[in-house]
């Protein structure tokens, strides 16, 4: 298994696929770095030489923002926006939809299980 930016990829998948599964490398930024290398990209991993598999990770080290640092960013900017006490940060702070989406009905995936009202009954 090839171990790039403190991730296991899929071995069986081609390399352009694998790169993927490395936090902050989308299709577009994983056929780059493909593409800058110089690996077709039909190559699946273990086809990869040990000299492949160096250039890609010196890659990624050099032009891309990945994994631990780019999640600590991304805590420090929502971090950021909670302490100037900005609607986005008071929304972040109260686990609501930050984007302006609507609440009334929906946005369960950010408010979590409906609870019940005490009291209320349904007529």
């Amino acid at each position: 298994m090839a171990r790039i930016a403190g991730v296991n990829i899929p071995t069986q998948k081609r390399v352009e696929i694998s790169l993927t599964y490395i936090h902050g490398i989308g299709r577009q930024k994983a056929s780059e770095i493909c593409e800058t290398v110089g690996i077709p990209s039909e190559r699946r991993v273990n086809e990869l030489t040990d000299d492949e598999v160096v250039r890609i990770r010196e890659a990624i080290d050099r032009e891309y923002l990945v994994e631990g640092d780019l999640r600590r960013e991304v805590a420090m900017n929502v971090k950021r926006l909670m302490d100037l006490g900005c609607y986005r940060g008071m929304r972040h702070r109260k686990g609501l939809p930050v984007n302006g989406q609507r609440t009334h009905t929906n946005a369960r995936t950010r408010k979590g299980p409906a609870r019940p009202i005490a009291g209320r009954k349904k007529v």
